[in-house]
C-alpha cells in the first residue's frame, strides 16, 4: 500500500494535473468528425502520439489516462506509447470502465459495466505499464432522478472496482459524474452531487478501499447547461467547495476536476477560483480534463501532420494556464502568452 500512497501523492503534486486521453473509438470519432477526421486506428493512434510527444508538457502533466487501445498501441517509429508517457516524466493510466449502460428497471438511468474480469484486465494492464486506474458513473438530474437505486448502484460499482484496483497495485481514481445536460438549477446540481458522493464514500469504506491511495474525479456544481439562470464562477466555486467539505474525507490526497462539457477558460476559471477561496481546503485541487485540454490543438491538428507542432503548442498552453489554477495563480493574462 505504500507504493499506492506515493503513487497517489505524485498524481497530485503541486501544479500537475492529468491528460484524459481515454475515450473511446465512437467517442473520438465524434470529435474527429467535428473537424473532419475519419476515425480510423491509424489517425487514432498519430493524434494520441501527437499528444504525449509535447514538449515540457510533463512540467504540467503529472499522468495521462489511455484508453486499452491505446495502451497496446506502438508510436511510429515502434515504441509503446505507455513508454513515451514513462520516458517524458509522466505516470501511465488506464480507463478500465466498460461504459454506462441501461440500469435495468429503472427508465433513464445508467449503471456503468466492466466488472466481470477486471482482476484478470488489471493484471494484464499493471504489466502493460498502468500504474493508476479510472472508473466513471454518470448521473443523469430530471425530473424524479436520480433515483436511489440508481446512485446505490453505481456507487457499489465503483467502491468494487476500487478495492479490485488496490488488490492489484493500482491507484484507483472514482469519477462520479453528475451530468451537466438538463435544465436544472445550481441548487438542485447540489443537492444530487452530495447525495453521490456521499453513497460513494460509504461504498469505498465498505469495502475497506484505502483513502490515502485513492483520488476522486467528481463533476463541478453547475447549473444545468439549459438552465436559465447560469451561477457564475465564484458561485460554482463556493457551492462545490462547500459540497466537497460535506462528503470528502481528509485522507483522500486529491480532488481531480473533469471539466464535463464546460468550456475550456471556463473549466480553468472554476479550478483557479476554488483554489483562491478562503477557508479549509484539505485535498490538493488539480485536474483532469479531456475536451478542455483537447479541444483546441485536436481543432488546430485536423488530421495534418504538418500542423502537429501548433497542435502541441495548444495543448502546452492550455495545461500551463491549467497548472496555474491548480495553485490559484491563474489569470486572463496568461491566455494571451505565447509559448514554445
Amino acid at each position: 500500500m505504500r507504493e499506492l500512497v506515493a503513487t497517489a501523492s505524485s498524481l497530485v503534486a503541486p501544479g500537475k494535473g492529468l491528460l484524459a486521453a481515454d475515450e473511446s473509438p465512437a467517442t473520438i470519432g465524434r470529435r474527429f468528425a467535428s473537424v473532419g477526421v475519419e476515425n480510423t486506428e491509424e489517425h487514432r493512434r498519430a493524434y494520441r502520439q501527437m499528444l504525449l510527444t509535447t514538449k515540457g508538457i510533463a512540467a504540467f502533466i503529472s499522468g495521462v489516462i489511455l484508453h486499452d487501445e491505446t495502451i497496446r498501441q506502438n508510436a511510429a517509429d515502434g515504441t509503446p506509447l505507455a513508454r513515451l508517457v514513462e520516458g517524458a516524466g509522466m505516470i501511465v493510466g488506464i480507463k478500465v470502465d466498460e461504459g454506462a449502460k441501461p440500469l435495468a428497471g429503472s427508465p433513464g438511468e445508467l449503471v456503468t459495466e466492466g466488472l466481470d474480469g477486471l482482476r484478470t484486465r488489471l493484471v494484464a494492464y499493471r504489466q502493460l505499464g498502468a500504474r493508476f486506474a479510472k472508473w466513471r458513473a454518470v448521473i443523469q438530474i430530471a425530473p424524479g432522478l436520480p433515483t436511489p437505486a440508481c446512485v446505490l448502484a453505481n456507487a457499489e460499482a465503483l467502491a468494487r472496482y476500487a478495492a479490485l484496483c488496490q488488490e492489484n497495485g493500482l491507484v484507483p481514481i472514482v469519477e462520479p459524474e453528475v451530468l451537466i445536460d438538463g435544465d436544472h438549477t445550481i441548487e438542485r446540481c447540489f443537492e444530487v452531487t452530495e447525495a453521490v458522493q456521499h453513497a460513494v464514500f460509504a461504498a469505498l469504506y465498505r469495502h475497506h478501499v484505502e483513502l490515502e491511495a485513492t483520488l476522486v474525479k467528481p463533476s463541478m456544481v453547475l447549473s444545468g447547461n439549459r438552465c436559465a439562470q447560469q451561477a457564475g464562477v465564484t458561485e460554482v466555486a463556493t457551492a462545490t467547495l462547500r459540497c466537497l467539505r460535506r462528503t470528502v474525507p481528509a485522507a483522500v490526497p486529491g480532488i481531480l476536476f473533469l471539466s464535463g462539457g464546460q468550456p475550456a477558460q471556463a473549466a480553468t476559471a472554476h479550478l483557479n477560483a476554488m483554489n483562491t477561496l478562503p477557508g479549509p481546503r484539505p485535498w490538493t485541487l488539480s485536474f483532469s480534463y479531456s475536451r478542455a485540454l483537447q479541444e483546441a490543438p485536436l481543432e488546430t491538428w485536423k488530421g495534418d501532420a504538418a500542423r502537429a507542432a501548433a497542435a502541441q503548442t495548444a495543448l502546452y498552453h492550455r495545461a500551463k494556464c491549467n497548472s496555474a489554477a491548480a495553485t490559484g495563480r491563474y489569470t486572463t493574462a496568461l491566455e494571451g502568452e505565447s509559448h514554445p
